[in-house]
């Protein structure tokens, strides 16, 4: 049976959200972003979800957006850029919105390279906003060589709170994908050990957020362009599940507060929640 999920008004709940979040943070302390993950197909669903988002801006003021992967589907010629990405999120772009990207396994690996995807020519990066490290693997190619740097990256990284984001989810109730048992041994114990707290991917092409593993929530947003209506059955690890309308996700992390909304392109809000961070556990000298 597939749980229930409540709906509300997005232009009611976004525009309270601000005036009622980061009480307790100073504004230095409040990052707000949005998500979205398998986006890139250059159709009216997408065009809808680009113009949802910058409705949605201007109640609640998100600083950049994650991408999951599959930004770009098809063709990647430099009239698909247009297409596909720099047309359907033209306000934002016009706003100074940055994104960030990760690689799918439809995009070439050189779009790494295209500059308004800021990934700085690298399959996998880090970057820092406020008290947050975020950290973004290519799970196309999880080779040697990443698992080391990914190793490195979140032992040394310092803020409070560490989130990762890749393409191929490894906790999914998807009917076509579904979690990836090849990833989940190799990233799930770094995850883990170096005390990641959220975790976002795509590749399913729905919305779900999977109940704690290990302390990790995990997020799947594979629903912002593409669709497999119906394409998810839940099981005892789903906490939401929605898969009959495009989505995308806002998200603010106040203090100790990462406080979330899912909203279809019609408006509506599908999923909403916050996860307080709970303090690391001691390390283990090594």
């Amino acid at each position: 049976m597939r749980p229930s999920i409540a709906v509300f008004a997005l232009t009611a709940f976004v525009a309270a959200w601000p005036a009622a979040s980061g009480l307790d943070a100073g504004a230095d302390d409040i990052v707000r972003f949005a998500v979205i993950g398998d986006n890139g197909t250059g159709k009216t669903p997408q065009y809808d979800i680009g113009a949802r988002l910058a409705d949605a801006r201007a109640g609640f003021p998100f600083e950049f957006v994650i991408m999951l992967g599959d930004n770009l589907y098809g063709g990647q010629a430099p009239s698909d850029f247009v297409d596909k990405f720099e047309r359907p999120y033209a306000p934002l772009l016009q706003a100074g919105v940055p994104f960030y990207a990760a690689l799918g396994n439809h995009d070439q690996p050189t779009n790494r390279n295209y500059p308004l995807f800021n990934m700085g020519g690298e399959r996998y990066y880090t970057f820092v906003k406020g008290p947050v490290r975020f950290v973004v693997f290519d799970t196309n190619l999880m080779d040697a060589a990443q698992l080391a740097w990914i190793d490195a990256t979140l032992q040394t990284a310092q803020e409070p709170w560490k989130i990762v984001f890749f393409h191929h989810p490894l906790y999914s109730d998807g009917d076509r994908h579904g979690s990836n048992l090849e990833l989940r041994p190799l990233l799930e114990p770094l995850l883990v050990r170096h005390g990641v707290k959220v975790v976002f991917s795509g590749h399913d092409h729905f919305y779900q957020r999977i109940e704690p593993q290990q302390g990790i929530t995990y997020f799947v947003e594979g629903s912002s362009g593409q669709l497999r209506r119906g394409g998810v059955t839940p099981t005892a690890m789903s906490a939401a599940a929605f898969a009959e309308d495009q989505t995308f996700m806002l998200v603010e992390i106040a203090g100790d507060r990462f406080t979330f909304q899912t909203i279809t392109r019609g408006g509506r809000v599908v999923d909403l929640g916050e996860l307080p961070r709970a303090p690391e556990r001691p390390r283990s000298p090594s």
